[in-house]
């Protein structure tokens, strides 16, 4: 469960810094639901830069907001189908668009889901505490941005191997950008520093996206009605939703996966990992290239025993597939040669390297259970193409001018011959394996207890569902830290 324990000094102190920069907190319900933002602040937004450090934009953490990088407001669901054309697959993949979130990735909800109860509880003190977020990529990209909309300061810590991209804007935003050794896979030395900051500062708060329950509450709530809503949108008649799947990463866009069950049982929900460490599908390790999904441990909020499928993908198929949609001769292969829709093609800059690790991962799993043209799988495009133009870039340098025969063979080589390799559908005994292996990480190196790791096993009312229920909680919270600051009644 989260921890709503309040703690008067640092509400007090949270509440003044609101007045003082005047910040107004989103419920989960208004992230939702759009419509149930107050209009005064919708006709704010209307100034407003997608990317701009306003508070106003906290409101923006949604998968609703209108696809304008200044001044949009909210629609339906941000997705896009995949057809059979392109995917090769008779079934329909829908691919929710976290491109249209402040600063272009979903991971902003994510990281606004573990700062949020800290801050209205008092737990985490604005005017005395920094707020530590450690990550591969993208959610310490959030947590750093929310931060500053916040008021609070800030350090991210994520891989040095990670996009030039993503360090060059930590460093406008951050109060401290911390690299640590190794790549995408290396979650352990992340997880060394947080310790050790935790160890000789006295100021720090670590939210740890991996173990933090309020990532998974914000996906189960936000990402997972998005995309029941996405499905009920897009669906015809005979339709229906045969499952979703999502990279593991933190594991929190797997809650999306829990309220998917949750609401269409006969879904069936997958995990995928890279092939080149392939920790859930063989206790494996190594490095990989598919950023946005670290490795070599299971993620303490990942609800394994509702897990049915794991697929493994080679990180050449993301590597040279980020290539292939993002160059004018691959995206005419597709429209000129496999009659891919052209408004389609065009809107494939939507997808990141992890989002295309997302999208074969679907493919695998229509594959494997033979889906027909009545079935539809979600999964989601994290980031976009804007975060790798430095990878696009070494792979042109790698491989050399781009060419039609070289659109083809990535094209077929990657998509088109996608095979249901390297995957394994669980059975109980399966996911329980699976779970024991957090015993190592979270038991014997992160100061969790075996008692903690049985009840996410055996205990599912109290953690699982318990963690769901509590954004109604939440909000009642959200709704009594605003009414205090006065911001919005003065709005």
């Amino acid at each position: 469960m989260i921890d709503l324990t309040r703690k008067e000094e640092g509400l007090e102190h949270n509440i003044q810094k609101a007045k003082e920069n005047g910040i107004i907190i989103p419920t989960i319900a208004q992230m939702k639901d759009p419509d149930k933002i107050p209009e005064k602040v919708k006709e704010q937004l209307k100034s407003v830069g997608l990317w701009d450090v306003n508070p106003l934009n906290l409101f923006r953490i949604s998968w609703k907001n209108e696809q304008k990088e200044s001044g949009g407001l909210y629609g339906k669901s941000n997705y896009i189908v995949l057809p059979s054309e392109l995917t090769g697959v008779k079934a329909k993949i829908i691919c929710m668009i976290g491109k249209w979130f402040p600063t272009g990735c979903h991971k902003v909800g994510a990281s606004f889901g573990c700062l949020a109860p800290r801050l209205i509880t008092g737990q985490f003190d604005a005017t005395k505490d920094r707020a530590v977020w450690p990550s591969t990529g993208n959610f310490c990209r959030g947590g750093a941005f929310n931060s500053k909309l916040l008021g609070c300061k800030s350090v991210a810590i994520l891989p040095q191997g990670m996009s030039q991209e993503r360090f060059d804007w930590l460093s406008k935003i951050a109060g401290e950008v911390i690299a640590t050794p190794g790549c995408e896979s290396n979650v352990k030395e992340i997880f060394d520093k947080t310790w050790e900051l935790r160890n000789t500062c006295d100021d720090v708060m670590i939210f740890n996206q991996f173990e933090e329950m309020g990532n998974y509450m914000w996906h189960y709530n936000v990402t997972g009605s998005a995309i029941a809503d996405a499905f009920e949108d897009m669906k015809q008649e005979g339709d229906r939703f045969a499952g979703a799947v999502f990279t593991s990463g933190s594991a929190g866009t797997m809650a999306a996966g829990d309220y998917l069950k949750d609401r269409y049982p006969a879904a069936k929900l997958g995990v995928g990992e890279a092939l080149q460490c392939s920790t859930l599908l063989d206790n494996g390790f190594g490095d990989h290239r598919i950023e946005g999904i670290g490795d070599k441990h299971v993620p303490w909020i990942h609800n394994v025993k509702n897990t049915d499928l794991v697929i493994d993908i080679d990180d050449e198929d993301s590597q040279r597939l980020i290539r292939f949609f993002n160059e004018p001769l691959g995206r005419e292969y597709l429209k000129k040669e496999m009659g891919v829709d052209p408004a389609l093609v065009d809107s494939l800059d939507y997808f990141g390297i992890s989002g295309i690790a997302n999208m074969l991962c679907a493919i695998k799993m229509a594959k494997y259970y033979e889906l027909t043209e009545h079935d539809v799988i979600a999964t989601v495009m994290t980031d976009s193409a804007v975060m790798y133009g430095s990878r696009i870039q070494e792979l042109r340098e790698e491989t050399g001018e781009y060419t039609p025969v070289m659109a083809a063979v990535d094209y077929h080589t990657h998509i088109r011959s996608i095979k249901t390799d390297h995957m394994q559908e669980l059975t109980y005994l399966d996911r329980k394996r699976i779970h024991n292996l957090k015993y190592y990480t979270w038991v014997e190196q992160q100061g969790r207890t075996v008692g903690e790791l049985n009840d996410l096993w055996y205990n599912v009312e109290n953690t699982w569902n318990a963690a769901a229920r509590e954004a109604a909680d939440i909000d009642k919270l959200i709704e009594e830290f605003n009414e205090r600051t006065g911001v919005l009644a003065a709005l």
